[in-house]
């Protein structure tokens, strides 16, 4: 028996007796990061970026210069899995801030969760220039249009392999995690009383979106079905849906269709007057 069944049964079992004690232990195995390692292929990139620590401590990235593009990584990512999308943007002339999310990399933390991811990019943008565009994968692209409704401003929005419906994924959590009704109940609970926010507030289809848009899904992600992307732009006047039928979760970063997308939204909302350079 694999490890994940063993825990898928344990869960079952001791889920009916103790919900509580269950729901609460994978509430903090949900909401705890691990710190995976680079793959070779992005030491290079790293190697030519500069770290720069915000006020709040955040810890982020920047390569290049010109009008900024913040990016937001998924859930145990890092900034460097965009390398292919950010040398294109520097090399169109962008300057790319790229976070370590809440609980990731350098930034402060050991746990975090969608809410904090949002709050994260605000306390970023309060101290960029006005951001031309945001990007964000996974997490971070569900983060990003949260974010969005909590006052970030922003020309233009990107989400890549992004769940629309926060509710949806804790619920497919707890059930691929074996966790019994009454169990999944509370955990759904924990994960909103921790964030500070309903589930069901964490939905595009309650949001207001304001501004052009890209929203990218691989048909064949395991992790986020590809029907989450279609409520995204359904939900999302100004945005084009672009649907590949392979990239997966991961492998989507460095589709040359969606760099292509990327760098065609920005040309279509123009270059602004001035840029003022992030201070450090």
């Amino acid at each position: 028996m694999s490890s994940l069944n063993w825990v898928r049964g344990l869960n079952a079992t001791v889920g009916r007796l103790a919900p509580r004690a269950v729901a609460g232990r994978m509430r903090r195995a949900f909401m705890t990061p691990r710190d995976l390692p680079l793959r070779d292929w992005e030491l290079p990139l790293l190697a030519q970026a500069e770290r720069v620590t915000l006020r709040f401590g955040l810890s982020v990235l920047r390569w290049g210069s010109g009008p900024v593009v913040l990016l937001m990584h998924g859930w145990e990512g890092r900034p460097t899995q965009f390398a292919e999308l950010i040398k294109a943007l520097v090399g169109a002339g962008y300057a790319v801030v790229a976070l370590d999310a809440p609980a990731h990399g350098r930034s402060p933390g050991r746990e975090a969760n969608v809410v904090l991811f949002a709050r994260a990019m605000l306390e970023a943008a309060s101290e960029l220039p006005p951001l031309k565009a945001v990007i964000g994968h996974s997490m971070g692209g569900a983060s990003a249009l949260l974010a969005t409704q909590l006052g970030l401003r922003t020309e233009a929005l990107v989400t890549i392999a992004a769940p629309g419906r926060i509710l949806t994924m804790l619920r497919g959590f707890a059930r691929y995690m074996g966790l019994p009704a009454r169990a999944r109940a509370h955990f759904v609970r924990l994960v909103e009383e921790k964030a500070g926010m309903p589930a069901r507030q964490i939905d595009v289809a309650q949001y207001h979106l304001d501004m052009p848009g890209l929203v990218v899904h691989a048909a064949d992600d395991p992790l986020v079905p590809v029907t989450e992307a279609e409520a995204i732009h359904q939900a999302w006047p100004d945005s084009r849906l672009l649907r590949l039928e392979q990239g997966g979760h991961q492998r989507v970063l460095g589709d040359p269709r969606l760099i292509e997308a990327t760098l065609h939204l920005l040309d279509r909302i123009g270059q602004p007057a001035a840029v003022v350079p992030l201070t450090a």
